[in-house]
C-alpha cells in the first residue's frame, strides 16, 4: 500500500472514530473514555504516518482544531486524562511538537 493510500485509510478511519466517539458523549451517564481513547490511537497513527508531510487530512484537522474547547463545553466533567491527551494531540497536529516527552527528554533538561 502506498504512503498515501495509508495516510488516505487512517484519515478515515480517525474520522469514523471522531464519529463514534460524538455518538458516545449523547450517553449521559458514564463518559465514552475508551472511544475518546480509540479515537486518540487512531490520530496518533496517522500523525506517525503523515511524518514530515505539512498537509493534514482536512477530517483529521476538524476534529483535532479546538478539540480542549469542544470537550470542556460538551460536558461538565470531563477526565483529566482526556483533557491532557486532547491537548497533546492538538500540541503535535498543529504546533509540531510532543508536549510530552516521556522518557525522551533533551539531555540538558
Amino acid at each position: 500500500m502506498s504512503n498515501e493510500a495509508e495516510k488516505e485509510r487512517l484519515a478515515e478511519e480517525v474520522g469514523e472514530r471522531w464519529i463514534s466517539f460524538q455518538e458516545a458523549l449523547s450517553e449521559k451517564r458514564k463518559y465514552p473514555t475508551s472511544k475518546f481513547n480509540a479515537f486518540a490511537k487512531s490520530t496518533r497513527k496517522y500523525i506517525r504516518v503523515l511524518g514530515n508531510d505539512s498537509l493534514i487530512h482536512r477530517d483529521v484537522a476538524n476534529a483535532i482544531n479546538g478539540l480542549v474547547d469542544f470537550l470542556k463545553v460538551e460536558r461538565r466533567r470531563v477526565p483529566d486524562a482526556v483533557v491532557q491527551e486532547a491537548n497533546r494531540l492538538e500540541s503535535i497536529v498543529f504546533s509540531g511538537y510532543d508536549p510530552h516527552f516521556d522518557g525522551d527528554e533533551p539531555p540538558d533538561l
